[in-house]
Parts: structure tokens; sequence; C-alpha cells
């Protein structure tokens, strides 16, 4: 491979306005994607949207199409160690080649694009509306049979928006990135909803009823059906196994499959599971059920690096890539059901644009001991201001302050090797969890 390469794109791409600081446009990347060939019209996309378990859904849904014998593209963001990860193909990230390759096919589009914006007196193109596209253009040089494409935030005018997505999925709605996307859940999920399009199949999770009456506003305007989870399909049993969950699903055809297993930890990433048979039946249409095999077989290689995953043991270490308050609160009720620690110690990182507080609150009854660290990032939140909002929202659990990530796993480390029976949990950032990825590869612990 060609680490060089990639790392020569992505330091490109970082010289555009960040993804942190998305523009709500589109027109933009329609006039890139169609200088470009318009790449998104080359396969049929699956995009899934919403708050919290995009990525682990996406990763379901592709496995399973996968199963089904399709060469599939997947685009989620953002990565967590290597940028390369944004982009599977079959299963595998992109090669370093391939994606330079698709990098300098956009160039001559990239600089019409970037100079008709500046002469109209607008910001040149994002970070991530070039990313998008060049996502699109990697998945037709491949080629894919199936892309399924993660929204990067919002869905109206995310860049991804520009595919007119066969199946439209929809994780659960909850409150991120409210400076942008809106004070509320109806307007987040009005946001949202706009990856709505006629002739697209909308599958969703269970939703708060205020997102629900937006996605059926959004249905109702394109003469689409909603189908969603608990009235058209359902998680019918969900059990604690080894390793994982076992699960039973009432499917859109009407049968029920048997009972699969599925090695991911927690209710919601049963949840996740039960979505992304929906959106496979969905896309597939006509009553088809998935053939067991396929299920077994899309299920068995499924994994979702960055969600309660083992990076160390001797203390045992895992990490999750929880960010918000709902997706920390499904975190701690997947921890308290799948482990059995006599204590555990967090490390815990936060960006500033995050609700911190709300984090902190969700992760309190996991947690016995604390460690604060700032993200490698410079919208972290200082890991002062940080203690001062533990002190309230997880009175009387002990916290310390670390200057770094190396630091503050040293600290929890040595707590964790006093005593048996106990463990760490790095939480807080998508950044932190790679971070934390990196460097246990780095001391060669052997996991991640």
């Amino acid at each position: 491979m060609s680490a060089t390469t990639s790392e020569a794109v992505y330091a490109e791409l970082l010289q555009r306005v960040g993804e942190a600081k998305p523009r709500p446009r589109i027109e933009p990347v329609r006039r890139l994607a169609e200088l470009a060939g318009s790449p998104q019209l080359s396969f049929p996309v699956i995009q899934v949207a919403g708050t919290n378990g995009k990525t682990s859904t996406s990763r379901a849904i592709e496995s399973l199409m996968r199963a089904h014998g399709l060469r599939t593209g997947l685009f989620t963001s953002p990565h967590l160690v290597d940028f390369t990860e944004r982009f599977q193909i079959g299963g595998e990230a992109i090669s370093g080649e391939a994606l330079t390759a698709a990098w300098q096919e956009l160039q001559p589009p990239l600089e019409i694009v970037d100079a008709e914006l500046v002469a109209a007196g607008n910001g040149p193109i994002t970070f991530f509306e070039a990313l998008a596209v060049l996502a699109f253009t990697a998945f037709t040089d491949a080629p894919v049979d199936v892309a399924i494409i993660e929204v990067g935030m919002g869905g109206e005018w995310d860049a991804t928006n520009i595919a007119d997505a066969q199946v439209a999925v929809f994780t659960p709605i909850d409150l991120d990135h409210t400076a942008i996307l809106g004070p509320d859940i109806e307007s987040i999920a009005r946001t949202k909803a706009g990856i709505v399009k006629p002739g697209t199949a909308v599958v969703s999770a269970e939703q708060d009823p205020d997102a629900v009456a937006e996605l059926e506003a959004a249905t109702e305007r394109h003469g689409v059906p909603l189908l969603l989870q608990g009235r058209d399909f359902q998680l019918t049993d969900d059990r604690l196994a080894v390793g994982g969950r076992m699960i039973t699903v009432a499917g859109l055809t009407g049968g029920s499959y048997a009972p699969t297993f599925v090695p991911l930890f927690g209710h919601h990433q049963a949840q996740n599971a039960a979505l992304a048979i929906a959106a496979v039946e969905a896309f597939f249409g006509g009553g088809r059920a998935i053939a067991e095999e396929v299920l077994e077989e899309g299920f068995g290689q499924l994994t979702s690096p960055g969600r309660l995953q083992l990076i160390g043991t001797d203390p045992m270490i895992y990490v999750d890539a929880a960010h918000n308050p709902h997706g920390a609160e499904a975190l701690s009720r997947a921890v308290a059901e799948s482990f059995s620690f006599d204590e555990l110690a967090l490390v815990v990182g936060v960006l500033a644009e995050k609700d911190a507080a709300g984090l902190l609150a969700a992760l309190a009854p996991i947690a016995h001991r604390i460690t604060l660290t700032p993200v490698d990032s410079e919208r972290t939140i200082a890991a002062a201001e940080l203690a001062a909002m533990a002190d309230t929202e997880v009175p009387g659990t002990p916290v310390e302050i670390a200057e770094s990530l190396p630091e503050a796993l040293d600290e929890a480390r040595a707590w964790a090797g006093r005593a048996p029976n106990r463990g760490v949990l790095v939480v807080g950032s998508v950044l932190l969890a790679g971070e934390a990825i990196a460097f246990a590869r780095s001391e060669g612990w052997g996991i991640a």
C-alpha cells in the first residue's frame, strides 16, 4: 500500500474547511459531481442517516449485502486510525493507489468549481463535500454493485445527498450538532428527512414521536411508505450471548427469522441489526426474505471497530466512540448487560461542541473512577473544565486529570492492575477512540 499516497490525499483534503464546519448547501457538490461524470449514478445506493448507530448499521447492511454475493462500497465517517477506513470496497479498506487515482480524477473538476465559487463570493468546496464525491468516484472506478453511504451531518444539504437512494435508512434521531441542525428533535429530524426522494424505500428505527411526524411528512410528500421498527418489522427477542447477542427478528416480509448470533455488545446493536435486516429486505423488495445462510454469514463476518472494541488485556481495556448522551446511555446499558467487572475506570475526553455534562451523567452508572484527558484536537474541552462538570454529574466518584491520553491510560491501567476484576473503558469522542487504538498498536498490546 501506499500509506504515503493516501496520507497525501488526506493532507490535501485537510487544507479545505473541515467536516466539523459543514456549509448548508448542496448545489456546488452537484456541480462537482456533474463535472466528474456523475459517479453517484453508477450504482444503487443505500443511504443511512440518524444521530446514533449510523456506522454500526451501515456496516451491518454492508456485511449482509456482501453475503448476498454483491461487491459493496461502504462510506463512513470519521475514521478511527487510517483515512482509508472511510472507503471500504468488498469489506476491505481501499488501497492507497485506488484512492489516489480517484483523487487525481477529481482535480480538474475541483479547480473549476472552486474558481466558480470564489468568483461568486462563496467559499470553495469543503473537506466533506470533496470527500463525498471522492467516495462516489472511487466506488465507480472499483466498480461496486451497491454502495452503502453514511450521511455526514443532517441530510437535506449533506454532501452525500447528491445520490438518490434506493433505500433511505434512519437510525435513532436525537439531539446532536444542535448549533447546526436545530435546537430540538423535530427540526433535526426535518433536516435528516431530506434524504427521502420519490421512489425511495424508507426504513426507520423506533423514533421519538416528533421524529416520526417529520419522517411521515417527508414520505407522504414524496408518495412513499414509511417502514417503521416496532410497527412494520421488529426485534422480537434479544438475549445476551457469549461475545454478543442472540436475536430474533420479524421482518418486513411478515415471517420470523430463526435466532441469529450478532457478534456485537448491547441491546442497541441488536436494534441496529434488526434495522439492517429490514433495509436489505427493502432493497431486494418483492416480499423476499433473507436466506438463513446469508443472514448467518452476514452477521458472522460483522465487525464494528470503535464500538466496545477490546484493545488490551491485563487489564482489560475497551474503547467506545460514544460521544453524546444518547450514545452514552446505550453504552452504559451494554456494559451493565455484557460485562461483570467489579470496578471500571473510565478515560474520558470530549470535544467542545458536544454535551459533555449530559455524556458524563449518562456514564455515571458504570463509573467507579474517571480519568479526564484532552482529545488531540484544537476543539477539545480542557480536562480541568471537564472535572468541574464531573463533580456535578458524577458526584462521589474519584476523578483524576491527565495531560494526554497516554498518561491517562497509564494511570487507569495502574489503578486497574491493583485489584482483581477491574477494567478500563476509553470513551467520549471518535477521535479519542482512534487515539487509543493507535496507542495500543504502537505499544504492541496485540489486540487492536
